[in-house]
């Protein structure tokens, strides 16, 4: 038997066979043949998406080439390469996503089908980007979807979870090449959280990171731009993984830790491609949860759940991450209702999370939250069928897809057992 760990190592699966095939042909065979099927791509859900005691499906040997519509407006895109390879081989075609999260090692597929997204209060998630699927269902047939050929199908799919079948390409939106530059300083808290509509409204991309036992947040804005000489190289994550090594040994040095990281580095400013602008390294591994509340609720959530974490002298070293995202109408989106402010909370890896998030989580779903699927959450079926209006639809396209429940695995079954 096999062994599979995700990226921050807290999630173990043991598969009965981890497979790579190198086409569509062997990957029909693969899944036809099957009990269990799952597929991972990095490894970057925090949540058990991938676990399976059967087949575990990598489509890192898939063959595949990118193809640019006539129009330069859409790409077909293998579903299994990464983001990485993906915005890189749309550089070279003179192309950009008009939008990318904050890493770049995942899947294609699996950022479509979790709800991966970026910031910016015009800007929806990744999957808002995808306009056809091309998918082996769980008999091993082949279809394609899209608006006009099976809507249903296609609609479910925008994000699936991977319960619908395995992507094997995809059509996604794309914009002319695209410079940004970034700006990166330190800005008091308390201005930030006052100002925060008006921020938004101020550039294409804005977020910020905030120490929870600090008084100022790193701030940090991209703007379309055009090409320029000036370019600064990322600051190196050693400092903050020495940090983070100290708070593990000793958890009540953190809000000091912070105090003083906050403090340090000035303002800096880089410009570049966006597919090099956009992502950011993360070497140091942690545990995430991250809940989408409406704009309206965001600030009051997060003093909320400031006020509760320093109240309790939670030891979380990691910064929390603030974010804005459009709303879309896509059928299991946590951005379906409208527009969201995005609160992302962290925790190094080896360092206790449960309860610590178990507390903030309470919080945010006091204000209306809706978790990112694959990080950290507790949701129940109950708790999909409220908060998703169009989670029985979903069901009912899921079940026609899979009518076995293939796809499915313990986590997923808790989730959706109203459509098995």
């Amino acid at each position: 038997m096999s062994e599979w760990r995700n990226w921050s190592g807290s999630v173990v699966a043991h598969p009965a066979a981890i497979v790579r095939p190198r086409d569509e042909a062997e990957l029909s065979a693969i899944v036809r043949d099957a009990r269990q099927v799952r597929v991972t791509g990095a490894g970057h859900s925090f949540m058990p998406l991938c676990e399976t005691s059967g087949t575990l499906v990598s489509l890192d040997d898939m063959d595949g080439e990118l193809i640019v519509a006539p129009d330069r407006r859409t790409v077909d895109a293998p579903a299994g390469w990464s983001l990485k390879r993906l915005t890189e081989a749309l550089w070279e075609q003179g192309l950009s996503l008009p939008n990318q999260g904050d890493v770049n090692p995942q899947s294609l597929g699996g950022a479509l089908a979790t709800g991966t997204h970026g910031t910016g209060r015009d800007l929806g998630s990744l999957a808002t980007l995808a306009q056809a699927f091309r998918l082996v269902l769980a008999d091993g047939s082949i279809v394609d979807c899209d608006a006009a050929s099976a809507p249903d199908l296609f609609q479910a799919q925008r994000l699936s979870l991977g319960l619908l079948g395995i992507a094997t390409r995809v059509r996604m939106a794309v914009l002319p090449a695209l410079h940004l530059e970034e700006r990166i300083e330190r800005r008091p808290l308390a201005e930030v959280l006052d100002r925060i509509a008006d921020l938004a409204l101020a550039t294409r991309h804005m977020e910020f990171f905030l120490f929870p036992y600090a008084d100022s947040v790193t701030f940090k804005t991209l703007h379309p731009t055009t090409p320029a000489d000036l370019s600064q190289e990322e600051g190196s994550d050693r400092v903050f993984q020495a940090c983070c090594d100290l708070a593990a040994a000793a958890p009540r040095t953190v809000p000091m830790i912070q105090r003083v990281i906050s403090r340090i580095g000035g303002p800096t400013q880089r410009v570049g491609p966006a597919w090099c602008i956009f992502p950011s390294d993360r070497n140091v591994r942690f545990e995430e949860m991250e809940y989408e509340l409406p704009v309206a609720n965001a600030v009051a959530a997060l003093r909320e759940a400031l006020a509760l974490l320093r109240r309790r002298r939670m030891p979380l070293i990691f910064p929390f991450e603030f974010r804005m995202v459009a709303g879309d109408d896509i059928w299991l989106s946590p951005f379906h209702a409208g527009p969201c402010a995005s609160i992302s909370v962290h925790q190094y890896a080896p360092m206790e999370w449960r309860p610590h998030f178990a507390e903030l989580e309470a919080v945010f779903r006091a204000h209306g939250g809706r978790p990112h699927w694959a990080k950290r959450h507790t949701l129940t079926s109950a708790d999909v069928r409220r908060l998703y209006p169009k989670a029985e639809a979903f069901g009912a396209v899921r079940k026609q897809a899979d009518p076995e429940a293939k796809f499915m695995n313990d986590h997923l079954r808790q989730l959706f057992d109203f459509s098995l």
